[in-house]
């Protein structure tokens, strides 16, 4: 589905001026729910003027109506003879100047709630570099003091969706690697029991010992095991 010129001032129109749910806003401008509404709470484009779309011929006043009345109808653009804009798909992420400096506080955030993210991952996500991950991870980093993990979909730095899918690709990284190395771990060969603990189905062997008496107020030989072991073989090598 094509999105609206200038998505998010178009949400923040939506928002001010019509009553339909943020699932429909969010779907029709290409954002998540949880953008649209901080968008509603004043936490995101708080500094953005909204766009009325219909004024620019992407909806209807008719369609925004049916939508309002359908909370679960989706609200479709106007066809455009205008030639469409192609979407940009490979590249780094463009971050404005003004929200650069929040980068730290949301690679803070990743690192501290989703530890099973990659750096590339998250350096992807956030379009920052490896060497400032790792400075923040260090602990650092030149404002290391000043950091506030924030969420990076609050600060606008990336979507919703892109980060859901971003822990789903790490969620499964994770379950391929336990499960091999579970399987490396069975296909490791057992000891034998039988080696560590001997053979249960064989009588054990008894050792006989030598009983010597002594009389009263005869005084005992200091005499070791091991030589009374010697004597008992002596005895029983015959002659």
């Amino acid at each position: 589905m094509p999105l609206p010129l200038m998505p998010k001032a178009t949400a923040v129109w939506l928002v001010e001026n019509t009553t339909l749910t943020f699932e429909q806003i969010g779907a029709f401008c290409g954002l998540h729910k949880l953008e649209v509404q901080a968008i509603a709470d004043g936490e995101v484009a708080s500094g953005i003027m909204g766009l009325d779309p219909v004024m620019n011929g992407q909806l209807t006043a008719e369609e925004i109506k049916r939508c309002e009345e359908e909370p679960r109808g989706h609200l479709k653009m106007q066809r455009s003879s205008l030639p469409q804009p192609d979407a940009r798909t490979k590249g780094p992420r463009y971050t404005p100047v003004s929200k650069r400096a929040d980068k730290p506080d949301a690679i803070l955030y990743l690192l501290k709630t989703h530890p099973e993210l990659l750096d590339a991952q998250v350096a992807r996500l956030l379009g920052t570099t490896k060497d400032t991950i790792k400075k923040v991870k260090d602990k650092t980093h030149w404002n290391m003091n000043n950091l506030k993990p924030r969420n990076p979909v609050l600060l606008g730095l990336v979507k919703q969706a892109d980060l859901d899918a971003a822990l789903q690709r790490a969620r499964r990284r994770i379950a391929r690697e336990e499960k091999a190395a579970q399987k490396a771990q069975d296909a490791q060969p057992k000891p034998d029991s039988a080696a560590l603990f001997g053979n249960f189905d064989e009588p054990a062997t008894t050792a006989s010992a030598t009983i010597i008496n002594f009389s009263k107020g005869e005084e005992q030989p200091d005499v070791s095991f091991d030589e009374l072991l010697e004597d008992k073989k002596d005895d029983e090598i015959p002659s």
